[in-house]
């Protein structure tokens, strides 16, 4: 019996190895439409700071990467039915989604907020927003918090399948507000030409009962092995300055948090 169990975690090890094989590539989910985080290049490439950690982790791991694109709402069941083997794409560590998956410690971090046209005016209850009509990415932290706090409260929720419908939807006056995280609102948005005469109103959206611990990599539940590998991978770039070498790239602060 002893023999047996010896056996079985031998396979299992084996089995979970595999991912870093040097003949298999480790494929790595990602929505490439959440700009400054990742994004297409008038090429075709993908670029922006979630492609850019992910390959440095890769190196740092020693591992093949392989992108995998996808719509964001389709990432986690991807990864469970094993299309992918890991979800690096600006997906905010939630109680909800550990039922589901498992996630690495987070790499970086980003309240939610409200953009609306400069001089708007939207108060803590958000009664100000009765009425009006708000767009925010589908199965996302902010989809839950418009889904359980504004449409209760009369607001109209319209959700999309990206950022960039939302702020094409913006521009044309079909929404009152676009609902997102701070960060990609700022730098994809905000300091855009398409940006001009729109600002943050309202308070900053923290509560982690809705908007988690950070941004984290999505595993398949189990595979500890591969999370661990992930986060020995992220210390060791915020330590060897591999990390704010990136960062430096897309922001001109510190994205990581506390």
């Amino acid at each position: 019996m002893k023999k047996l169990v010896l056996l079985g975690s031998l396979a299992l090890g084996l089995l979970a190895s595999s991912v870093f094989a040097a003949d298999k590539p480790l494929r790595i989910g990602i929505e490439a439409a959440y700009p400054p985080f990742a994004f297409k290049t008038p090429d075709g490439q993908i670029a922006g700071f979630d492609y850019d950690i992910g390959n440095a982790m890769c190196e740092e791991m020693q591992v093949k990467c392989q992108w995998i694109e996808q719509e964001f709402d389709g990432l986690i069941p991807s990864l469970k039915v094993k299309k992918v083997d890991a979800v690096l794409s600006s997906m905010t560590i939630t109680d909800e989604r550990k039922k589901s998956v498992d996630f690495t410690g987070k790499y970086y971090y980003s309240p939610a907020r409200l953009v609306m046209k400069k001089g708007s005016v939207v108060d803590p209850e958000f009664k100000s927003l009765v009425g009006k009509t708000v767009g925010t990415q589908r199965s996302t932290t902010t989809d839950r918090f418009a889904t359980e706090v504004l449409e209760p409260k009369g607001v109209k929720v319209v959700r999309y399948s990206t950022q960039n419908e939302i702020y094409l939807d913006m521009l044309s006056g079909r929404l009152d507000a676009v609902l997102a995280d701070a960060f990609p609102l700022n730098e994809g948005f905000l300091k855009t030409d398409n940006g001009k005469g729109y600002e943050f109103v309202g308070p900053v959206l923290n509560d982690p009962q809705y908007f988690g611990e950070g941004a984290g990599i999505a595993v398949r539940k189990g595979d500890e092995q591969l999370r661990e590998k992930f986060n020995s991978a992220i210390k060791a770039l915020r330590a060897n300055g591999k990390y704010q070498a990136i960062q430096a790239k897309y922001f001109d602060f510190d994205i990581y948090g506390e």
